[in-house]
């Protein structure tokens, strides 16, 4: 009885550490569906700011998996954020390097796996408290975009 006590505790500690936001990080991944990545296809990742939160920069990442039988070294990305209380997001095009003939894929790798976070805003200041919402879409020239598995946004305080 003690035992199974004390197990159920250790799991719901554990739960609420891991919702928790005091470790300053916030990554959300959204699964790319058959993983062919259609340009019709925009997720999009809502992160949450609180007040006191205002004056800290942060660190903002484009989260990308894909398969090694991704056909290209990179991929252009338009990335858009809401802020809260603004009616327009604003957007930017990225051109990501995930490979090159030298090195091969830049990502960390597990079997045929390939996971990418790459800094796309350093030192980014949110200028108000509430809900941001990041919109991704992928805007390459082959439409689907096969082989990516999933795609998210990281934000993180910077250092």
């Amino acid at each position: 009885m003690k035992k199974s006590l004390l197990l159920v505790l250790v799991i719901c500690s554990l739960l609420f550490a891991s919702c928790s936001l005091s470790t300053d990080v916030f990554e959300k991944d959204v699964q790319i569906p058959g993983q062919e990545w259609e340009s019709s296809f925009k997720p999009q990742v809502k992160f949450e700011l609180k007040a006191i939160d205002t004056a800290s920069l942060y660190d903002i990442f484009l989260v990308l998996r894909h398969s090694d039988a991704y056909y290209f070294n990179n991929i252009w990305i338009q990335g858009s954020v809401q802020e809260p209380g603004d009616s327009a997001a604003k957007s930017e095009r990225y051109d990501l390097t995930l490979a090159t003939n030298e090195k091969g894929w830049l990502g960390s790798g597990m079997d045929d796996i390939y996971e990418h976070r790459i800094l796309i805003q350093p030192r980014t200041k949110f200028k108000r408290p509430g809900t941001y919402s990041f919109t991704i879409e992928q805007i390459m020239r082959q439409d689907p975009l096969k082989h990516v598995l999933n795609v998210g946004v990281r934000v993180e305080k910077a250092k």
